[in-house]
Formats: structure tokens, C-alpha cells, sequence
């Protein structure tokens, strides 16, 4: 039988890359053995988002109030960040990922903006320790189709623009303290210009890691002839200049490359299961072209990737549609801690969604201040917060009622007392509190080297194994042959 991954398979060497799988080892088991999380959800009186037994949330904002100036709150929240605030408060910025046909919606109406024809931007909610809203304002204005972004470690955020129009595609760097400053209209160019999604930033080097999401293409190749149609988005890091750790720094320039596996080239990272360890290299790519160029030099090419989330020493990011069943898959990139980024570098396939209950198109992705990740889904039937364990179990934390929209910009308090979440049509803002674990510094680098655990992992006969090794092939690439009815001399 033609499956989808042997297609792409015949794709890739059509295009000259090697066909390779990630193999197993696996991710987590959909239906664990013992409980994980924290019980059965409780359906909501107020129909907008079930949490688990003990959990409480407050509505901090929501798109039908206003700004503390009396501005209307900008529509589609989107990537989020909470920066400590004075006197105990949260300071969250915000993503409004608004384009100019979203002509029903409020923009984002600044003072000092990048485009004053763009609607998008970002706005700064500041949260007492009460989970109350203190006061909310413009931080950022002009851009485009704000997505996501990333935290600084030096308390900053970086609001990436999901566009590639004439003047946008660029990532800004937003000062909550000093909103509107001219560095938060001031393209961070040497990080590129392509169709950003989400970044994080290596607190031990300062390199920044960049996920994109580019539409090009289509979502399966209609014929053999063609491989090339099926979409293309590629992961990027930026090797800034300035490596000082402060607002401004990245605008002083810097290297930008994109990720390749190891010997091969065009590699189709969905073509993979689960768990085996990549050795990955990277390309350099010129910041005004890097898709054309990662394309061109033989980068690893992912479906459409989203949120990430550098913590324990791991950087993880996930793909909202990859994999064999379009489900989502869930990457951890273990960096070398080389500052000068010669180090080698390795890449895991952690999860592949097999099914929808598994996991439903992940976007936007944290570390919990405990060690678990959650992914925030922005499926088409209904969406969650989904925690998977370093022990291999998952579970779901939250239900969004409003089953037409996704959630976006889950964040925890530097306490980690309080997770605040967004669903983005129509806009909402959550503070959830209740009986979150502690701070566990130790569990989150545990999840950052934990070994994924998947028990439909396949077993690789040393038939197989041989087979594997003279053919230069991973054994989970010949065990998926084989299974396919390819027969093994």
C-alpha cells in the first residue's frame, strides 16, 4: 500500500535527500498505566474552560473590555510571556495577531508604530498577586499577524510576525517598562526575514533558536514527479554579535543558520517516528532570503512549526501538522552548550500524535515550572492543554468550551503559583491557580535528558537489524519497509 510516509520517502530521493526514520524508543503512552495529572476535568457552569478538581480561573481581560486609556482591547491574543512585574504583580505581554482584513476586530492603536497601517502589535496586562488585572496599555504597535515569540532571559519579550508582505516578516523586541521605545519598532533584521512563529533564547550562550510556519505548498504531494510541493518550514538559530544580554543586543547583528541533519540533506523530518538522536549541523543562510536558502542547501524540512521553549538545557519546539497522520509532532534539540556554536548538536523526535485524543495539532508550547510540557492545541474538534511527564504519561489539564478557537500563550508567574493562558476568538484572557506542584529545578533538566517512551514502539528482529546495517538505513526505516510488504533480502 502507498502510504503517505512512503511517498514523501520516493520524494525525498527524487530530490536528491537520503530517506532516513526516526525510530523509536518512543514517545508517551496515550493510555498509561497509572494516573498522570490531576484527575477527570470538571465541566464549567460557565461554559468557557473545565479544569480538574481544586483548580480555579479568572477571566483577567477579554476583548470586549478596554485598555486603561479607554482604547478597545485589540482582537486575536495570540504568544504570551510573563515578565515579574513591582510589587509582586505579573506583567504579561501579549500577541494580537490581527491582519488588515480583520476589519470587525480592534487594532492595535499605538503611539509610536513600525507601520501605522498594520494593525497588529502586542499590549502589556499587568496582574496583581490577587490574579486581578491592575491596568493594561499599548507596548507595541504597527506589525503584522504577531503569532508568537518568545521570553528574554533578561526580561524582555520578542514579537514575531507570522507574514512575508513588503516591510514584514520580521521579529521586534518588546520592552514592557518602556513601551513604544524605538527598539519595539525596529526590525530585528539579522534574525530574518521569513514567516516567523516562535523563538527562545539559550540563557548559557545567548544563541536564539527561531521556529517557522510557512504555508507554501501543500499539505500532501499530489504525484510522484513533484516532492518539492509538499510544505517546507525550517528551524532556524541566530549567533547575535552582542552577546551581553540586554535590550538592544540583537539588533547588532549577527549569524543566522538553518538546521540540517547530518549527511542528509533535505531530510523530511516527518518522515520520522520516534526518539532516535540525530547528529545535526547548520547551514548558513542569508537573513534577507533564509527560506529560499535553507531550501537550496539542503536544511531539514518540517510541515509548519510552531511554539518552542528553551528550559533544563533542552530547546523544544513542536510541529502543528506533522507527522503521518497530521496529528502534531513534539521535537527536543539538545544544544552542545558551545557559545560559539561549533558544538555538536542533537535532535529527538519526542511524540508523534497517533491519534486525535493523543494530541490535536500543537502550537504554542511550555515547560511547566515542575518539568512537565504542555501543548496548547489549536485543533479542529475542540482543544486542550495536554501535559506529557518525563516518566512517559500524559493527560489533559484543561478543555476549551469554545470549541472554534484554539488556545495560545500558555505562561507560568516566576512563582509558578499561576498559569495564564489565552483563547483567541473571542479573545480571553486566564489566570488558572490551585494545587500546581512546586519549583523542581532538578525535574525540569530531568525532562530535558529524559529517554521518550512509546509502547507501540516496533521491535527491530536482528534480521531486520542486518538488513539495516548493510543497506546504510536506520532499523526503524526498515522495519517500516517491511511492514509495508517490501520484502527484506
Amino acid at each position: 500500500m502507498q502510504t503517505r510516509r512512503t511517498f514523501l520517502r520516493q520524494g525525498a530521493a527524487t530530490a536528491g535527500g537520503a530517506a532516513l526514520a526516526l525510530g523509536p524508543g518512543a514517545a508517551l503512552a496515550r493510555q498509561p498505566r497509572r494516573a498522570a495529572g490531576y484527575g477527570p476535568l470538571v465541566e464549567d457552569p460557565g461554559g468557557l474552560l473545565d479544569l480538574p478538581r481544586g483548580f480555579h480561573y479568572r477571566v483577567v481581560q477579554s476583548v470586549e473590555d478596554q485598555l486603561s486609556n479607554g482604547a478597545p482591547v485589540p482582537g486575536d491574543f495570540d504568544g504570551m510571556v510573563a515578565i515579574p512585574g513591582r510589587g509582586n504583580s505579573t506583567v504579561l505581554v501579549r500577541n494580537h495577531e490581527l491582519r488588515p482584513t480583520d476589519t470587525t476586530k480592534a487594532f492595535v492603536a499605538g503611539k509610536n508604530p513600525y507601520d501605522p497601517a498594520a494593525p497588529g502589535g502586542t499590549t502589556a496586562v499587568v496582574v496583581g498577586p490577587n490574579n486581578k488585572l491592575s491596568h493594561s496599555y499599548v507596548s507595541s504597535s504597527g506589525t503584522l499577524n504577531n503569532c508568537a515569540g518568545g521570553g528574554t532571559p533578561w526580561g524582555t519579550w520578542i514579537t514575531c510576525e507570522e507574514d512575508r508582505t513588503t516591510g514584514h516578516g520580521f521579529a521586534f523586541e518588546v520592552d514592557p517598562f518602556d513601551p513604544e521605545n524605538d527598539i519595539s519598532k525596529t526590525p530585528i533584521r539579522g534574525m530574518g526575514y521569513f514567516s516567523h512563529e516562535a523563538v527562545d533564547i539559550d540563557p548559557r550562550t545567548g544563541i536564539a533558536y527561531l521556529t517557522e510556519d510557512d504555508f507554501r505548498g501543500s499539505q500532501v504531494a499530489p504525484n510522484l514527479e513533484v516532492p518539492g510541493t509538499t510544505r517546507s518550514s525550517f528551524l532556524y538559530r541566530y549567533l547575535p554579535n552582542d552577546r551581553r544580554q540586554r535590550p538592544g543586543a540583537l539588533q547588532q547583528g549577527g549569524k543566522l543558520q538553518a538546521m540540517a541533519i547530518s549527511g542528509h540533506p533535505q531530510y523530511n523530518i516527518d518522515l520520522g517516528r520516534t526518539a532516535e538522536t540525530f547528529r545535526v549541523t547548520w547551514v548558513d543562510v542569508r537573513a534577507e532570503e533564509p527560506h529560499d536558502d535553507a531550501l537550496a542547501n539542503g536544511a531539514a524540512r518540517f510541515q509548519r512549526l510552531e511554539g518552542c521553549h528553551f528550559a533544563g538545557g533542552a530547546f523544544w519546539f513542536d510541529d502543528t501538522s506533522g507527522g503521518e497522520k497530521r496529528y502534531g509532532q513534539v521535537f527536543r534539540l539538545t544544544p552542545s552548550g558551545d557559545p560559539s556554536g561549533g558544538g555538536l548538536d542533537t535532535l529527538e523526535l519526542f511524540l508523534e500524535g497517533d491519534s486525535r485524543e493523543q494530541m490535536d495539532a500543537p502550537d504554542n508550547l511550555v515547560i511547566t515550572p515542575w518539568g512537565d510540557v504542555w501543548l496548547a492545541e489549536d485543533g479542529d474538534d475542540g482543544n486542550r492543554v495536554i501535559g506529557l511527564t518525563p516518566e512517559g504519561r500524559s493527560y489533559t489539564f484543561a478543555n476549551n468550551r469554545l470549541n472554534d478557537s484554539e488556545f495560545a500563550g500558555p505562561t507560568f508567574s516566576r512563582s509558578g503559583h499561576t498559569f495564564f493562558v489565552n483563547i483567541q476568538d473571542p479573545g480571553h484572557t486566564f489566570a488558572v491557580w490551585g494545587p500546581f506542584p512546586r519549583r523542581n529545578a532538578a525535574r525540569v533538566r530531568g525532562v530535558g535528558a529524559a529517554p521518550p517512551r512509546h509502547r507501540r514502539a516496533p521491535k527491530v528482529s536482528p534480521r531486520v537489524r542486518e538488513y539495516a546495517a548493510k543497506n546504510d538505513m536506520s532499523p526503524y526505516e526498515a522495519v517500516a519497509y517491511e511492514r509495508l510488504g517490501v520484502a527484506l533480502g
